[in-house]
């Protein structure tokens, strides 16, 4: 019996040591690592923000899991306790307490100042994310069953849709290919501008997210929803439709292409020039 009550020791202790590493652990590796856009396998934390609203967002997730841990320690700890102090071996008469005022107030109280507590900064957040700014670059995204069509009415008002590329041979520019990620059109924007995405479908209901920057605004038929992000970092970063939206709703990945300020204006006019001639072509038909 004194063995197996050490072994019990062994396994409650190892396990709230993880507990109380686990968070620690969580916020130093969003810290460290460098923003990638996408996802890694078998990773267990979120992706790397680059905009400020996603480190807002990452950082009140591993407040509210640090919390989580220290709930669950207690309520584990205080179990475990009432378990040993209360066991039949030790109080043979067992209790006949009915009513406490004091605990019934402190387990009424604790919990409304721990939801206060995240209450606080998570409107805070909800704020940021709602209230747009004034904004560099207006973009439109229209979801359709199931590619996405963009519109970009602050430059020339040209338009061009983003299909999922199947294989990497069908790729016809030089970048990286990720499987189900990557499209045939690539959305640019410019590194460290306030970029205003409204968001609609013609359809059926889809959502754009994009993880990194700590997007996602549902696309709604008859409905214009938008959005805001400022990428701080430049490099490509990948988003999808979030919504259930028919059988092909995993062919609806989001690519976008964070540049200077330079690369966005020469792809600018090069995209004037390119997307102009397919909408006449298509307009002609």
């Amino acid at each position: 019996m004194f063995y197996m009550t050490n072994k019990l020791k062994k396994i409650i202790f190892s396990f709230i040591i993880s507990l109380m590493v686990y968070p620690t652990i969580y916020i130093h590796t969003l810290i460290a690592m460098e923003p990638k856009g996408i996802a890694e396998d078998y990773g267990l934390d979120l992706q790397n923000p680059v905009t400020e609203v996603a480190q807002d967002v990452y950082n009140m997730h591993a407040f509210v899991t640090i919390i989580m841990a220290l709930i669950t320690l207690f309520v584990l700890g205080l179990l475990v306790w009432v378990c040993y102090r209360y066991s039949e071996k030790k109080n043979s008469k067992p209790s006949k307490t009915v009513h406490n005022t004091l605990v019934e107030i402190l387990w009424t109280a604790i919990p409304v100042l721990i939801l206060i507590i995240i209450a606080v900064p998570s409107f805070k957040l909800l704020y940021k994310q709602d209230v747009i700014p004034e904004p560099d670059l207006t973009i439109k995204a229209i979801g359709y069953q199931w590619y996405w069509g963009y519109e970009y009415p602050d430059n020339g008002n040209f338009s061009c849709e983003a299909f999922m590329v199947q294989s990497k041979e069908e790729l016809e520019e030089e970048k990286p290919y990720k499987r189900m990620l990557t499209t045939d059109t690539k959305v640019v924007v410019p590194i460290n501008k306030i970029i205003r995405v409204q968001v609609t479908a013609a359809d059926v209901l889809h959502s754009w997210a994009v993880p990194a920057f700590g997007v996602k605004t549902d696309a709604v038929p008859g409905r214009l929803n938008e959005t805001w992000f400022k990428a701080e970092k430049e490099g490509i970063y990948y988003g999808m439709c979030s919504e259930l939206c028919g059988v092909n709703h995993q062919s609806m990945p989001i690519e976008i292409h964070v540049v200077s300020e330079k690369e966005f204006q020469v792809w600018v006019e090069d995209s004037k020039l390119k997307y102009a001639k397919t909408n006449n072509l298509i307009a002609n038909k």
